[in-house]
């Protein structure tokens, strides 16, 4: 395993690869300022917590890990994980599952679990994400609307009904400016290319809340300011505070064995996910550029920054498709790119961190609303309803519905599952048998001996499909034959299962004192069968290379 880093400049880094990274980085991390601060808040975290994550984890993930061009940092994809463990633990609770999921991620990188992320099912992963997109977007109604519904539940169907029931508190000025901010941020970019429409929306519709608001006292609406409040050296301030993250145990004193084990599962769920989006994001990355990630040491390089995040006040991190995609199209050529959006973000923070102060909330509603669209590729989940298998429209729904109504990790481990039974059952269909008798038993193109039938298999023998694949034996007259040629020349794979299928077969025409010629066996199957000295082991069952060969055995049989 080798990082990006170590690899791009093995093969050489000259001034004009700096010229492009430094451009690239400061584009993606103009982009990473409102959605860092946005994800934050949509979690239950006050906004820096989302800039240091950005800044710690995305300048350690791009030079430990091995995708050239990932950009890491809060996403949207951890909100509904992350919310509910902000809700019965707190912010140090949040850092320290954080923490200990990037432990998780390097066991799995070390262990190269890496390339096990490829085998998620397309329905699974189409599914989980349009269900997270979801909720997202659900959330974000109480900002765009203003509601007055206080803390929202836990679970999705409460928190539906908690936004219903809050309906009349609606403000008309919060969702003008949620309108105006979506509709910039649809606008801007056919007509402004090269600044991040982000940038732009939020910036205009800030200075044009706060100069209505000094116009017209009436006009009020909630910002980053009035929501937030941090207190440096005894003065609050509002907003974030303009210093550096200093780092600080998350959990300070009070580390236990029984608050690790209450973290646990929801550590797992973030080191699942971040697994899963990090190694995507990559692989859509090599797509778009035509290189290639190691996927192992991109775990490693995940885990080590949510390790380190969390002490210097981030939360949970991952590769970032959007950010991504951003900094690929700005011309990034190696890992300093994402080094330096981590920059651009700290230089931000000391710089800007006053006027962050001025952001609408419902601006940052706005923005995560456009996110959530983004993410769920409404027309990929359509044209999978429209086009695909029932079974994988079934478990596209079943992660979708998971997904809403409990948490992601039931989501993907049931719709796994469920891909998984339905691909035996696809294999066990498209595994074949048929029986062929000789002349006087009927017609066939194998030209047989007398007395001699013959069994074909085709396809894997494995538990799915070997059952079904035996059970015709029996069915073939007793009377018909003396020797039973079994055909496996087109049998790719033989598991436990199918082989013990296949030797209770064989008992049964011992029993019934027929002769068994096994033909052909592939080089898989034969090595079980050499293993299980099948020949030593009854007198009358016989191994051929070929068919020929085994029509010839089977002359010989009949009429010795």
């Amino acid at each position: 395993m080798a990082s990006a880093l170590r690899r791009c400049l093995g093969k050489g880094y000259g001034l004009g690869d700096l010229r492009a990274d430094l451009l690239a980085g400061t584009v993606v991390g103009v982009v990473a300022l409102p959605l860092s601060m946005a994800l934050a808040i949509a979690v239950g975290a006050p906004p820096q917590h989302g800039l240091y994550t950005a800044i710690v984890a995305g300048a350690l993930v791009a030079l430990l890990g091995g995708c050239k061009f990932q950009v890491t940092g809060p996403t949207a994809a951890f909100v509904v994980i992350l919310a509910p463990i902000v809700a019965e633990h707190g912010l140090s609770g949040l850092m320290t599952a954080g923490l200990l999921a990037g432990v998780l991620l390097v066991i799995m990188g070390l262990a190269r679990l890496g390339r096990l992320i490829e085998y998620i099912p397309y329905p699974v992963t189409t599914g989980f994400t349009a269900g997270i997109a979801t909720v997202i977007a659900t959330l974000q109604v109480k900002d765009v609307l203003g509601l007055q519904a206080g803390p929202l539940p836990e679970h999705y169907t409460a928190k539906v009904s908690a936004l219903w029931a809050a309906r009349e508190t609606a403000d008309l000025f919060e969702l003008s400016v949620a309108a105006s901010t979506l509709a910039l941020l649809l606008l801007v970019p056919r007509v402004v290319k090269k600044v991040p429409a982000p940038l732009i929306a939020i910036t205009v519709v800030s200075l044009a809340a706060a100069a209505v608001d000094a116009v017209y006292p009436a006009f009020s609406v909630a910002t980053i300011g009035s929501r937030f409040r941090s207190t440096v050296g005894g003065v609050e301030i509002a907003g974030i505070p303009s210093i550096l993250p200093t780092p600080s145990l998350p959990w300070g004193d009070g580390l236990s064995l029984e608050l690790v084990r209450e973290l646990l599962p929801a550590a797992f769920a973030i080191a699942m996910l971040g697994a899963i989006e990090s190694l995507l994001s990559a692989v859509i990355a090599d797509g778009m550029t035509g290189t290639k990630h190691d996927p192992d040491s991109e775990l490693i390089g995940l885990g080590v920054g949510n390790i380190v995040a969390p002490i210097f006040g981030g939360i949970a991190a991952t590769g970032a498709l959007a950010r991504t995609a951003t900094n690929i199209r700005a011309g990034a050529r190696s890992p300093i790119a994402s080094v330096t959006h981590a920059a651009v973000v700290l230089l931000s923070i000391l710089v800007f961190a006053p006027l962050v102060a001025y952001v609408p909330m419902a601006s940052l509603a706005a923005l995560l609303l456009l996110v959530a669209w983004n993410m769920s590729e409404l027309h990929h989940f359509i044209r999978l309803v429209r086009l695909a298998p029932r079974s994988d429209v079934f478990v596209l729904l079943t992660c979708y519905g998971l997904t809403v109504i409990l948490d992601m990790v039931i989501a993907v481990s049931a719709g796994v599952i469920l891909a998984a039974i339905l691909f035996m059952r696809r294999m066990a269909e498209l595994t074949g048998s048929r029986t062929v008798l000789d002349a006087a038993g009927g017609s066939s193109e194998v030209e047989l001996p007398r007395r001699v039938a013959l069994y074909e298999i085709n396809g894997p023998l494995f538990f799915g499909a070997a059952q079904k694949a035996m059970a015709a034996l029996h069915a073939i007259r007793g009377d018909s034959y003396e020797v039973m040629i079994l055909d496996l020349g087109k049998v790719p794979f033989i598991d436990s299962t199918g082989f013990v299928a296949l030797e209770n077969a064989l008992d049964g025409l011992a029993r019934r004192q027929k002769a068994v010629i096994l033909a052909g066996p592939l080089p898989r199957p034969r090595e079980i069968f050499d293993k299980a000295r099948l020949p030593e082991r009854s007198q009358r069952v016989y191994v051929a290379e070929d068919l020929a060969a085994a029509l010839r055995l089977a002359g010989e049989l009949v009429n010795g």
